[in-house]
């Protein structure tokens, strides 16, 4: 364990023998999740342009691309210790886990844009109305994100 970064937790707060790297895990995570908004981005231009796909199916196809990229790079660099086998199961549990966390996210920002700015922060900041769909698709993301990391982490990439 002494070639394990310094700074990712305090001696002594897991038991011995369990990875002190969590919080490597999750920045990494976090990451590659940006990353992955890019690669979606990227491949949903690809498929409403060259491919010249409707809307709707411009979205699907890009979610499976950069959920794939989300689970390759994830696979190789996050939670390294993970089985090796079974890569397609494991890629259709990544999809199916980031699915439900994608729900997490929508609720959350549609809870928050139902909730609408406070008005007493209206008038003390009179652009809130206007940035506070993205305030909530920041926090829609933020929570959807710590719910896929703790289902990637406990039932996709799970240390066999």
């Amino acid at each position: 364990m002494a070639d394990l970064p310094k700074g990712d937790l305090p001696e002594g707060d897991l038991p011995e023998g369990k990875p002190k790297h969590v919080k490597a895990e999750v920045m990494s995570f976090a990451l590659i999740g940006v990353a992955g908004l890019f690669v979606d981005m990227g491949a949903l231009w690809v498929a409403l342009n060259p491919l010249g796909l409707d809307k709707h199916s411009a979205g699907f196809f890009s979610y499976f691309v950069a959920a794939t990229f989300t689970w390759w790079m994830n696979r190789q660099f996050t939670f390294t210790g993970a089985s090796r086998r079974g890569a397609i199961r494991q890629w259709a549990k990544f999809l199916a886990a980031n699915a439900v966390g994608g729900v997490v996210n929508l609720a959350t920002y549609n809870l928050i844009v139902w909730l609408d700015a406070p008005t007493f922060a209206v008038a003390l900041l009179p652009w809130l109305p206007a940035l506070w769909p993205y305030g909530a698709k920041g926090a829609g993301s933020l929570a959807g994100m710590g719910f896929n990391f703790v289902l990637s982490k406990m039932l996709v990439f799970g240390r066999k």
